[in-house]
C-alpha cells in the first residue's frame, strides 16, 4: 500500500484543506503483509472521522493500512473539522465538499480510483458516523454503500438535550435553529424516508453501536427507521462504550461487508 499526505486548495472552502489517501499496490515481498488489487480500477472507501479528530486519526487508532490492503480498495480520510458533514448556517459547506469537490479532487489526482457507483463507499465514526448515512442516503447516486459505527444519527435530539447557550452558539451555527432540522437535509430519519418514497435506488447500509454508548439509543431508533422502510441494513450491536478498540475490530467488519470487486490473485 502506498500511504499519502496531501495538501491542496478548496476552492468550496475557499482555503487549504488535508487529507491523508491509502492506494493499493499488489506486493509480495512485504514481511507480514501482501498487497492486492481489485480487477480494474481502484474501489474506494472514504473514511471519515469524528468530532475530536482529524484526517490523521484513522491511522493512529487503528491499522486501517493493513486492513484494506488484503481488499485492493483506496481509503480517503479527509478532514472537516467541527463541521458536521453539513452545510453549516453559518459557517463552510462541508457536505458540498464532502460529496462533490473532494471525490473530482480525487478523480484528478488519482486516476486509478473508480468513478463508478458500485465501486463508492463511505464510512464514519461517531459524527464521521452521521456523515457517512447523510452522504449515502442524500447521495444514493453516488455512494453503493455507508457504514456508521457509534453514529450521532439523531442530531435532532442531540442538539435539543443541549443547555441553551451552547445549542444557541455552536449548534445553531452548524445546523440553524433548532426548530429548523425536523424534515430538513440535516434531518436523516426524514432524508431516508424521503430517498425510500422516491423509489431511487438505496444504499446498502451498516450500523453497529455499543450498548454501553451514550448514542446507543439513538442508533436503536435509526435501526427500526430503516428496517420499517425496507432498507437494506445490517445491525449489529454489541458490549461497548464510546472508544477506539471497538472501533478498531468493528473497521474490519465494515471492510469484509463492503460490496469489493474480488482481489486479483
Amino acid at each position: 500500500m502506498a500511504l499519502l499526505h496531501v495538501d491542496f486548495f478548496s476552492d468550496v472552502l475557499g482555503m487549504c484543506a488535508e487529507m491523508d489517501v491509502i492506494l493499493p499496490e499488489r506486493t509480495r515481498g512485504q514481511i507480514g503483509m501482501e498487497g492486492k488489487l481489485a480487477g480494474g480500477k481502484y474501489p474506494v472507501l472514504y473514511l471519515l472521522h469524528g468530532m475530536s479528530d482529524d484526517h490523521t486519526i484513522w491511522q493512529r487508532r487503528t491499522s486501517i493500512e493493513r486492513y484494506a490492503a488484503e481488499y485492493g480498495i483506496a481509503v480517503v480520510m479527509p478532514s472537516t473539522h467541527l463541521g458536521w458533514y453539513t452545510d453549516m448556517h453559518i459557517g463552510f459547506p462541508w457536505f458540498t465538499y464532502i460529496t462533490e469537490e473532494l471525490p473530482a479532487i480525487c478523480h484528478a489526482f488519482f486516476p486509478n480510483i473508480s468513478e463508478k457507483r458500485e465501486d463508492t463507499f463511505v464510512a464514519g465514526l461517531s459524527m464521521g458516523g452521521y456523515g457517512a448515512l447523510k452522504c449515502a442516503l442524500r447521495r444514493p447516486d453516488q455512494y453503493a454503500a455507508g457504514a456508521a459505527l457509534s453514529g450521532a444519527l439523531d442530531v435532532l435530539s442531540l442538539v435539543n438535550d443541549k443547555p441553551a447557550p451552547e445549542r444557541d452558539g455552536y449548534w445553531q451555527d452548524v445546523f440553524g435553529p433548532a426548530d429548523a432540522i425536523a424534515g430538513s437535509g440535516n434531518d436523516l430519519f426524514a432524508v431516508a424516508e424521503e430517498l425510500a418514497k422516491s423509489g431511487a435506488e438505496k444504499p446498502k447500509l451498516y450500523i453497529w453501536c455499543g450498548t454501553e454508548d451514550g448514542l446507543y439509543g439513538q442508533n436503536v431508533k435509526m435501526r427500526e427507521h430503516l428496517r420499517a422502510l425496507s432498507y437494506d441494513l445490517t445491525y449489529e450491536e454489541s458490549a461497548g462504550d464510546h472508544q477506539w478498540k471497538y472501533w478498531d475490530e468493528k473497521i474490519q467488519t465494515v471492510l469484509s461487508w463492503l460490496p469489493i470487486r474480488k482481489v486479483e490473485e
